[in-house]
Formats: structure tokens, C-alpha cells, sequence
């Protein structure tokens, strides 16, 4: 079982993380120049179908991996504990990650428009560079970088 999610968790990630690459080094720069919202509408609605199920999937594998490393929840957020370090890292990161998607589906996707797209770029950017420390944060079970 532990297999199978762990690559259920990456493959996430991937998709995650992938997209908002994608979104922000290639979508959002176009649709700054042309200062068009339609550019990141368009993306943001083909993407969505994967990227949020993907998310989905991430945190229930990651909590599941999360609870298999560190049993007791609690204990997720003990920072004398190396262990718990990268869990307690992700669930902050996935908190940002929340806070920034509802501000954005609530306040700034309804009322997009070329006047209010660089607000739209300062979610996508935090968001991005979160997605990637997510992965950081991954890899640091294996690296110790947290530790």
C-alpha cells in the first residue's frame, strides 16, 4: 500500500506543480503582454479538471503517508521532532496553497479583467513557488534538508 500512494502522491504533485509551472512561466507572461484575462481563464478551466483532483489526491495520500511515518497527528507538529518537520512544513504550505485559492476563486477569477490582472499574477506566483517548496518539502524525507 505504502508504494502505490507514494506514487499516487508524486504523480500529484507532478500535475500540481507541473501545471503551475506551466501557468507561470508560459500562460501568465502571455496574457500580461496581451493583457488579456481570457488567456488565464482559458487555462485556468482546461486545468482545473486536473489540477484540483490532483490537489485532492495529494493531500489524502499525504496525510495517509504523513500518519504512516508519524501515527499520531499530534505529533505533526512537534519541530524537535525531525520526522514531523516535513509534515508540519507541507500542511502550513497547503494552508497557504488554500488561502490564496479561495481569495482567488472568490474575490479575483469572478471579476477578472486586463485592469486587475496583476493581482491575479501576485496569487499565481506565491502559488507557484509554494507548489515547488511542496516538493522540496517531499524530498526532504529523503534528504534531510528539514531535519
Amino acid at each position: 500500500m505504502y508504494g502505490a500512494f507514494l506514487f499516487l502522491h508524486v504523480l500529484a504533485a507532478t500535475v500540481w506543480t507541473g501545471g503551475h509551472l506551466v501557468l507561470a512561466v508560459a500562460v501568465l507572461p502571455r496574457a500580461l503582454r496581451e493583457r488579456s484575462p481570457g488567456v488565464l481563464l482559458r487555462f485556468e478551466s482546461r486545468y482545473e479538471r486536473i489540477g484540483i483532483p490532483a490537489l485532492l489526491v495529494q493531500v489524502a495520500t499525504g496525510l495517509w503517508l504523513a500518519w504512516q511515518r508519524l501515527p499520531d497527528a499530534a505529533g505533526w507538529f512537534d519541530l524537535d521532532n525531525p520526522v514531523a518537520r516535513p509534515i508540519a512544513a507541507k500542511l502550513l504550505l497547503l494552508v497557504i496553497t488554500m488561502l490564496f485559492a479561495i481569495d482567488a476563486r472568490l474575490r479575483l477569477i469572478p471579476k477578472l479583467r486586463a485592469e486587475n490582472l496583476n493581482a491575479m499574477a501576485w496569487h499565481i506566483i506565491p502559488v507557484t513557488v509554494v507548489s515547488v517548496l511542496f516538493v522540496a518539502a517531499g524530498v526532504s524525507f529523503r534528504t534531510g534538508w528539514l531535519n
